[in-house]
């Protein structure tokens, strides 16, 4: 026994066979209605609901993305909501995708709609902040210091709010160069997160922006939700630029002022913290100039005294004393040198001329100047000799008489 056959699609379209439009639009009609009842979290941006009318319309946008879609519902179904849905407000709907064939658009057809109490939303925004601290976000050390004088600011804020002019303000009369790019975006309502994520996104690309003040004045809960917002935390958290929260007043604190780098309590506080007093710098500057100058002359004070001392010193005061001492006692040895040195010279000259006088007195000149004379002879070497016998010379030698007073020559001529 054979099984019947598969049942054969409809044929693929081709460049030769190609689908109509209508063909087209029934499938994906046919894939979307497959999906089925959906629940549905958003955020109203738009209600209309006509009196006389069957049917409502609204628009639903996703809080962290530009995404909307419309939404159609009885009109019974809004007039028994209390409170009446608004703008901005979040609801939960229970729905069926819808696709309309005709003009190609798709929609949400709704069956039942609740509205998020606040209840609920501050109790997502508790899981959010477990949420985000377990991940860091909110550390301390992921903190960095301002500036202290930054060469741009950039402000992020409502157009023409309070919190622009209190912002501006205060930063100009504390410091009147501040420089400021303001850049005015949503700050409540659907399209808060996406505005103000991409000015966060331009200001952080500028180089000559160094801080960021996200300021926003008072409101209610519904009113600050899009400032804890993850998406916008996230990105907050993963800008390279310090971003500073000033939002709301001392008691508001979303989730925004745990991610940013400095949170201030309000628009007035963030204008305080950013930039310096002028006033308060030039006086501490012209205290501790005061300060520097004193500090200056209370060393050279020092310093000079401590010269005074050192010229006080005899060595400094006198200078030439010590040397002319030195001469004097230079002299003095130089005398008592001399002085012993003829001393020891007359000694040893009397010394030399009693050694003289013994040596005259003992030597032949003193003999041969009381008369008597040495007689010498050539003898047959040709030296002279004392002639000591008349034996030793024959006649006709010559000889050598010396005298007292010089010497003669004579010749022997025997007995």
């Amino acid at each position: 026994m054979t099984a019947d056959p598969a049942p054969q699609g409809p044929p693929r379209s081709t460049a030769e066979a190609p689908w109509p439009v209508r063909t087209v639009a029934r499938k994906i009609a046919d894939w979307i209605h497959r999906l089925g009842q959906v629940w549905v979290e958003g955020q109203v941006t738009q209600v209309s609901a006509r009196q006389g009318t069957r049917t409502a319309f609204l628009t639903v946008r996703d809080p962290s993305a530009d995404v909307s879609m419309t939404v159609t519902c009885p009109t019974q179904l809004l007039s028994g909501l209390e409170p009446p849905l608004r703008d901005g407000a979040r609801i939960v709907l229970h729905a069926r995708p819808s696709y309309y064939v005709g003009r190609g658009t798709i929609s949400l057809r709704a069956t039942e709609i609740r509205p998020v109490g606040i209840g609920e939303l501050l109790a997502r925004i508790e899981r959010l902040r477990k949420l985000l601290a377990a991940e860091g976000l909110f550390a301390p050390e992921r903190k960095r210091r301002l500036p202290f004088l930054p060469q741009g600011i950039g402000l992020i804020t409502g157009r023409a709010s309070a919190a622009e002019r209190d912002v501006l303000a205060n930063a100009h009369a504390r410091w009147p160069a501040a420089r400021f790019t303001v850049v005015n975006t949503a700050v409540q309502g659907a399209a808060a997160v996406p505005q103000m994520m991409k000015a966060l996104a331009k200001l952080d690309a500028d180089p000559e922006v160094d801080v960021i003040v996200i300021a926003r004045g008072g409101g209610s809960v519904e009113d600050l939700l899009p400032f804890s917002d993850e998406a916008l935390c996230r990105a907050v958290s993963a800008a390279g630029t310090p971003v500073v929260s000033a939002i709301g007043h001392e008691p508001d604190t979303p989730l925004l002022d745990h991610v940013a780098d400095l949170r201030c309590s309000t628009p007035t506080d963030a204008s305080k913290r950013i930039v310096p007093d002028v006033a308060e710098e030039t006086a501490r500057l012209r205290e501790m100039r005061g300060r520097s100058r004193r500090a200056l002359r209370g060393w050279v004070e020092t310093e000079c005294e401590l010269l005074r001392q050192l010229r006080s010193r005899p060595a400094l005061a006198d200078p030439h004393g010590p040397l002319d001492r030195r001469a004097q006692d230079v002299a003095m040895h130089a005398e008592r040198a001399r002085r012993a040195a003829l001393t020891v010279l007359t000694a040893e000259q009397a010394k030399v001329s009693s050694a003289r006088g013994k040596l005259t007195a003992l030597g032949p000149a003193a003999t041969l100047e009381r008369g008597y004379s040495v007689v010498q002879f050539a003898d047959a070497d040709g030296a002279l000799s004392v002639l000591r016998s008349v034996s030793d010379v024959a006649q006709g030698t010559r000889l050598r008489i010396r005298v007292g007073d010089g010497a003669l020559h004579a010749t022997a001529d025997g007995e």
